[in-house]
């Protein structure tokens, strides 16, 4: 597979949505419809003005992204059809490559992701409650090495 990083622009939207939201629903089932409807409208207007934001492409298509404000991971996504494909940890090199070490906050229900971060190294730094919705944050830490 031919797989590319590189920074976001403006025409990878539609494509880093669709990658978005297929890894989001899997990673949270338990989310609900409004919290999928917010973040969609969230991501274009809010989250990417304000965030380094680096997507992954494969085959000349945008399969994922990972969104950065400053050191930490405001959201890593990739295509489910991508998963164990190696495009998370390419995404995570690369925020580490910027930033050395890393923070990221992970819903306690999300098994998926905090398998991830646990493979990639992360390591737990406390618990707290996301006010929208009452769910357990984790907030997980990477030393550089």
């Amino acid at each position: 597979m031919n797989k590319v990083i590189r920074p976001y622009q403006a025409n990878d939207l539609i494509d880093l949505l669709d990658a978005w939201e297929r890894a989001s629903r899997v990673a949270h089932p338990f989310m609900t419809e409004a919290f999928f409807e917010q973040e969609r409208h969230n991501i274009p207007n809010l989250y990417i003005p304000n965030a380094d934001t680096w997507v992954a492409v494969a085959e000349g298509k945008v399969v994922g992204f990972i969104a950065l404000i400053g050191n930490e991971v405001g959201g890593i996504f990739v295509d489910p059809s991508l998963h164990g494909s190696g495009l998370g940890n390419a995404l995570m090199n690369k925020a580490q490559s910027l930033h050395g070490n890393l923070v990221v906050q992970v819903f306690k229900e999300n098994s998926i992701g905090r398998r991830f971060y646990d493979r990639y190294g992360f390591e737990f730094v406390e618990e707290s409650t996301w006010e929208q919705t009452g769910d357990t944050l984790l907030k997980l830490a990477f030393t550089a090495k």
